[in-house]
């Protein structure tokens, strides 16, 4: 995505392609990735040109290789600035699992160990050096600095300088004085949410020299959204999570008591659920993330003191429990799911009490610009809650992202489309209410006065104003208040009323309403807010050996425990989905494991090999006499098998076990799709005609693949096309879904991909 920015983004071609690392491979043999993410390279390549770099990358997309890799294919040391003590600990964890020599420097660590890594950097022993803002800032850690052979400062969570960013750290603004202390170090800025506004702050206030400055799609293909109007909030959070017993998610909420509440209530119904925010002690904090990050609960309970930098990436699920206060925070929370591409689901429960809140806290600020700004951002949350539009398209838009499709088949607007009504006598209704209250009393009023006065309400308020004698008083009998709040504030979208803030916030008619009123035409509304009965992707739908998986998860648990770390440090869901799929069984079908490297292949390949060989000896024996126990078994398959006679049997019986482990019944539903589709019928079609969604369909395509019924695809796609699909996952393995379809260039929708892969045997 080309940039809003006006710097110019950069032209690496000038650098001559000799001098060029072997980004590719070097990716392979420590990350384990065989393709880049879109922008990656393009970055990476730009950073290694030593010229300043400011890259938006959403959450997920990858913005710590951005970094990382540069800083493995030269010499010398990256130092990161990092805003916490707990994202430190996680990242160098990580990258001492790929054998990558990394540390950091905070107040965690005693003298002698800060020591210990000192001299450690002092020698040339480190590539990356984590360090918080305020800690780099310090005169005697400036003068160490200056000794080491320092090539490049990467600034995480760059949007922490701007005021107008969501997380402001003040700490954050004496980063610039680097540029007069090392004049020559190249400095790459990076953040996953930041308006255009905040962009420019970043390059501005770091004096980022001729920066190329690189904007990447704000869109998560894999998350579903979700607003489900709040009733009975906790039951709501309860029948989600016992639908969802094996998923790990994140509940935020407005106030720390709500947090505690909350999180007991679900203990109280045996759920693993802790609190999290700023008025526990640190230790406390502390222990319930480590125990979150470990996946020994299965939900933090938190205000939005929790999860900047959390790189926890099988988070399944973020529910917001309360309204956010404003689009780039809900952004950046929901953005903590599904980091690892794999379908995940975020819920906000709504209701107008929520905006009442949130207006109170705003009134409270003392300045008037901050309370301007706040209000603005509210109703622009307000407006994403109470849409009826594609929620996707509603908050690309906001960060000014161009979205061509309507319907993005991943919210429950577009899942399950909210039915409208002729609201053109309710809206007239509206509208000469507000004219007639600022006619006849000279000043605007606020919507929930609009509210009594249709309503007939007996207020001090209306009776002092005398607006109980008003035609309009009265009038609104055919709704409810929540109903002519939720009309009201559609017509605030629509353009037919606005709120402005003089000095409170109140109601006017717009030209565009006045001309409605003198000539009225028909005006469809959306009805209320319903829960969605249909669902988008999850994580059952992948065609998995859930038994292997589980194998696998509680090996990568033991094995996470032994080391100290987080599971995912050991391997993500994704790449054990993978293995659970494939059934790889020598190393060289391991190390076509999405996240498999050099150095996690020797580390444990053999472990997950054995697991693997043990579950298959179980449940698709060999027909071979004398493979007759699984270490057997397993040496023999990593026998070559062009030469080794004796793995055919074994082979036949792995295709039909795979075939049956993945196979689940098909339901009605399921058969009526393959009837339409084997009756001629486009992908498009049948969703009309079913009244479902595209994705829904070629869903139900994918299942009869797997089921081992006959499905015919040529009519969804050339030779040609087939061919470039089967070249993307050779590339990136047929467990990075997304990374295929990135390289794609996204001319291929998940649906058909889905499909190859199911029809390809994988």
């Amino acid at each position: 995505m080309k940039n809003n920015l006006s710097l110019q983004q950069t032209d690496s071609r000038h650098l001559h392609p000799s001098t060029q690392p072997h980004l590719l491979s070097l990716l392979k043999e420590h990350f384990g990735f065989t393709a880049f993410r879109p922008l990656q390279e393009e970055i990476i390549r730009d950073v290694l040109a030593e010229r300043d770099v400011m890259a938006l990358l959403p959450t997920g997309g990858g913005k710590s290789l951005c970094f990382q890799l540069p800083a493995l294919a030269r010499s010398g040391l990256t130092i990161v600035v990092s805003p916490l003590i707990a994202l430190m600990k996680d990242q160098v964890d990580g990258l001492r699992a790929n054998g990558i020599a990394a540390t950091y420097l905070n107040s965690s660590l005693t003298a002698q160990e800060s020591q210990t890594r000192l001299r450690g950097l002092h020698q040339g022993g480190y590539r990356l050096l984590y360090m918080a803002p305020e800690r780099l800032m310090v005169p005697g850690y400036l003068s160490l600095v200056r000794n080491f052979q320092v090539n490049l400062l990467a600034i995480d969570e760059a949007h922490c300088i701007s005021e107008w960013g969501h997380d402001f750290r003040p700490e954050y603004r004496r980063l610039v004085e680097l540029r007069d202390q090392l004049p020559s170090l190249p400095i790459i800025a990076l953040t996953a949410t930041a308006t255009e506004r905040v962009q420019k702050d970043i390059v501005t206030l770091l004096r980022l020299r001729d920066p190329a400055c690189y904007v990447a799609s704000f869109n998560r293909p894999n998350l579903t959204y979700q607003v489900q109007p709040k009733d009975n909030p906790f039951g709501q959070v309860l029948a989600f999570l016992r639908k969802r017993p094996k998923d790990c998610g994140i509940l935020y909420c407005q106030s720390r008591k709500t947090t505690e509440s909350v999180a007991d209530r679900l203990q109280h119904y045996g759920l693993k659920a802790l609190p999290y925010h700023a008025g526990l002690s640190a230790e406390e904090r502390t222990r319930h993330q480590e125990l979150f990050l470990r996946d020994e609960i299965q939900m933090i309970c938190a205000t939005i003191a929790f999860g900047m930098g959390i790189n926890k990436p099988n988070v399944r699920f973020v529910i917001h429990y309360d309204l956010p206060k404003n689009l780039e925070s809900y952004y950046q929370e929901t953005g903590r799911a599904g980091r690892d591409g794999l379908p995940s689901e975020c819920v906000l429960l709504f209701s107008a009490g929520d905006t009442v809140k949130q207006q109170r806290f705003i009134n409270e600020k003392s300045n008037f610009q901050e309370q301007q700004i706040a209000n603005r951002q509210l109703q622009e949350m307000v407006h994403y809650a109470e849409c009826g539009t594609c929620r996707r398209r509603t908050l690309l838009q906001y960060f000014g992202e161009q979205v061509e499709s309507e319907n993005c088949g991943g919210c429950d607007n577009c899942l399950s489309p909210r039915d409208i009504f002729d609201g053109t006598d309710a809206a007239q209704t509206v509208l000469f209410c507000v004219e007639e209250i600022r006619g006849t009393s000279g000043f605007s009023v606020g919507l929930n006065h609009v509210i009594a006065v249709l309503t007939g309400a007996n207020t001090e308020k209306i009776r002092r104003w005398r607006h109980d004698q008003l035609t309009s008083y009265g009038k609104g009998e055919a709704h409810r208040r929540p109903e002519w709040a939720t009309i009201s504030r559609e017509l605030i979208r629509l353009g037919y009323l606005q709120q402005t803030a003089d000095p409170f916030t109140v109601l006017e008619v717009t030209d565009q309403g006045q001309h409605f009123l003198q000539e009225p035409q028909t005006l469809m509304l959306t009805k209320p807010m319903n829960t969605p009965d249909r669902k988008a992707l999850s994580v059952e739908d992948l065609g998995h050996d859930e038994m292997l998986f589980t194998r696998l998860r509680q090996l990568r648990k033991t094995l996470a425990d032994e080391a100290d770390v987080p599971a995912y440090v050991i391997f993500s869901d994704v790449a054990l989905r993978q293995m659970a799929r494939d059934y790889p069984t020598n190393e060289q079908e391991f190390l076509q494991i999405s996240g498999v490297g050099n150095r996690k292949l020797q580390e444990f390949g053999p472990k997950f090999l054995t697991v693997i060989a043990r579950h298959l000896e179980i449940y698709a024996p060999l027909t071979t006499p004398k493979e007759s126990n699984p270490t057997a078994a397993f040496s023999l398959r990593n026998q070559n098998p062009a030469t080794n006679q004796k793995d055919i049997p074994y082979r036949q019986d792995l295709e039909g076990y795979k075939k049956t482990a993945r196979r689940r019944p098909l339901g009605d539903t399921v058969h009526d799709t393959l009837r339409y589709f084997r009756a001629g019928h486009s992908i498009e079609q049948i969703a009309s005609e079913r009244g479902l969604v595209t994705s829904t369909i070629y869903g139900h395509l994918e299942q009869a693949i797997q089921a081992g019924e006959p499905v015919d695809l040529t009519q969804l796609w050339t030779s040609e096309q087939e061919l470039e699909m089967a070249e993307a996952f050779e590339k990136t393995g047929f467990g990075n879904l997304t990374g295929a379809k990135e390289l794609l260039g996204n001319l291929y929708d998940y649906g058909q991909l889905r499909l190859f892969r199911a029809a390809h045997g994988k």
